[in-house]
């Protein structure tokens, strides 16, 4: 897992790892989502790798845009 950098200072995401066409996204309440290709859409899944190594937006981008678009939950 990378440890999310949160540069905005309020994100509830604390870490990620990137795949090919994948994502999977840790939450500071521990729960963890798997977001794919398939699930999400490539174009999502590129923004959000995007975001997640830019250390900003990724809790916001989710919210807006994929928010139950994951693939699975844990």
């Amino acid at each position: 897992m990378q440890t999310y950098a949160n540069l905005g200072g309020n994100s509830n995401v604390v870490g990620y790892e990137l795949g090919a066409g994948t994502i999977i996204v840790y939450f500071r309440d521990g729960h963890s989502y798997l977001y794919t290709d398939a699930s999400a859409g490539p174009d999502n899944i590129a923004e959000m790798h995007a975001l997640a190594e830019a250390g900003r937006g990724l809790n916001g981008f989710i919210n807006r845009y994929v928010r139950k678009m994951y693939d699975s939950k844990w």
